[in-house]
């Protein structure tokens, strides 16, 4: 595993030390691995939407804006995000 070297403000070293302390993580590693990995996850659904959109735009078939598609296809999002947290 590699190691970095990274420099917070106060208020944000605080926070992480805050989160091991919960008990939720191990040490601060673990925090910011936590955040990294969550960040990655948002990257690739923004991707995945992205992608959804261009395919439903060049389809030719769609007969909304391309606003009214990416909002209908973040309402669906949210939807599935919902769905999967009840479960």
């Amino acid at each position: 595993m590699a190691t970095m070297n990274i420099s917070l403000p106060d208020a944000m070293k605080a926070w992480v030390e805050d989160q091991v302390a919960t008990g939720r993580y191990a040490n601060a590693s673990d925090v910011i691995r936590d955040l990294v990995r969550r960040e990655q996850e948002r990257a690739r659904q923004r991707d995945d939407l992205g992608q959804m959109a261009r395919e439903a735009l060049a389809s030719g078939r769609v007969r909304m804006s391309r606003e009214e598609l990416l909002e209908r296809m973040r309402q669906k999002a949210a939807e599935a995000v919902e769905q999967a947290k009840a479960s």
